[in-house]
């Protein structure tokens, strides 16, 4: 404890502007990245394209920066370049280019390929910076980081209403405006880090204090909780990109609403999601990270299963509170990841962020395969009872439990 009290005690003050920079940039990261699944209405207007085919197109993007974010990180870790910031912008800048201008679906898959590329570059580095610009607030610090990311998906299907639906798929093009913006914030925090680096090379050791591990746990009972929370995770990411992506023509088909009118209310559930990933790591630090996890798991499953079947006038509501919840463990699962494991921090983080992206590649390409067989509605239906599966959640380590007294 003296020795953690020491170490906070000699860590710089935080640096609110970059700390604020690269949040702003997080959000305008991954406002540009979600713009792909909030153009699903679009390109099958425009195109014709199969639920399967729009599907694809995330798959691309979310599975590549799954497999290189953490390929990405060890490089990095490694020798740390600051310039592969504005680097990774400058790939979305070429990725939203092309998905504003492809006419055939193959430039659509590689503009994908940029915006992946992109985004597996931005994620480590960026969290990077957020480590470093925290000083004696990491906490903090990340948690800005992390509500920038998620409000910039939570931001893209209102501009995707106000911009894309009039102006169609040539109207991606204003999200270049965003990624040139991006190129010229983070070549300044890119700088003001390489001379952090430079000057704080001793206190850079730190960094790589380890946290205090759950203790009374045995090899096996680490796995187990390790697989426990990874099943949540796979719930969490399946049913967030089925709202993303899939969830607007249910609205569209059940309801009568237009594309415009169904995008807010796929708005309202991001936005909501992002409060709740903020508030989820106070929660867990008064409440505990196990609790808050299963509290996210449980409580969404009566109201997922009920949406489907719900008048319009009450899934705003439901909609709001399920996003909020479910989102609320998005970090501290992360944490509770590296508790579990202590001597492993970055790679703690990168297989539960990477398996996040991965599984929710992996899911819009299964959830538009059988919505082409099964039909938009029958796939809500299946989808909602989905979150049953967080009753796994109650299993999980306690760390509260198993911390000594």
């Amino acid at each position: 404890m003296a020795a953690t009290a020491a170490s906070l005690k000699r860590a710089p003050d935080p640096v609110y502007p970059v700390m604020f920079a690269i949040g702003g940039c997080h959000l305008l990261n991954d406002a540009i990245s979600a713009v792909v699944p909030a153009m699903y209405p679009i390109l099958q207007a425009e195109n014709g394209y199969s639920y399967l085919q729009l599907g694809l197109i995330t798959f691309v993007l979310q599975m590549l920066s799954s497999v290189m974010q953490p390929v990405v990180g060890i490089i990095s870790d490694k020798k740390p370049r600051p310039w592969m910031l504005p680097a990774a912008m400058a790939l979305a800048f070429i990725g939203i280019l092309l998905l504003a201008f492809s006419p055939e679906y193959w430039m659509l898959l590689v503009a994908a390929m940029f915006l992946g590329l992109g985004s597996a570059i931005f994620h480590p580095e960026g969290s990077r910076v957020a480590f470093l610009a925290g000083g004696a607030k990491r906490g903090m610090s990340q948690s800005i980081f992390q509500v920038g990311g998620n409000s910039g998906q939570a931001l893209a299907p209102v501009i995707t209403a106000l911009i894309l639906i009039p102006l169609g798929q040539a109207g991606a093009a204003w999200f270049l405006i965003l990624a040139a913006a991006g190129i010229l914030i983070l070549s300044r925090v890119a700088r003001w880090t390489s001379n952090r680096l430079r000057e704080e090379d001793a206190a850079a050791k730190g960094r790589k204090r380890q946290i205090a591990g759950i203790s009374g746990l045995t090899p096996g009972k680490v796995k187990a909780g390790l697989t426990l929370l990874l099943i949540v995770i796979f719930v969490r990411s399946f049913y967030v990109v089925n709202m993303q992506g899939y969830y607007v023509f249910h609205l569209t088909g059940e309801y009568d609403l237009t594309v415009r009118q169904a995008q807010y209310f796929i708005f309202m559930f991001l936005a909501l999601g992002a409060a709740g990933t903020f508030f989820g790591g106070p929660f867990a630090d008064r409440y505990g990270r196990k609790r808050v996890i299963a509290a996210s798991a449980l409580i969404p499953i009566p109201l997922a299963a009920a949406l489907p079947h719900l008048p319009i006038w009450l899934v705003a509501p439901v909609l709001g509170i399920i996003g909020f919840v479910l989102m609320s463990s998005f970090s501290v699962s992360v944490v509770y990841a590296q508790e579990l494991v202590p001597g492993k921090i970055g790679t703690m983080a990168g297989l539960t962020v990477g398996f996040a992206f991965g599984m929710g590649a992996i899911g819009s390409v299964a959830i538009g395969a059988f919505m082409d067989l099964a039909g938009v509605y029958t796939t809500m239906v299946v989808i909602s009872l989905l979150p049953i599966l967080g009753l796994v959640s109650l299993y999980l380590p306690d760390e509260r439990r198993a911390a000594p007294a």
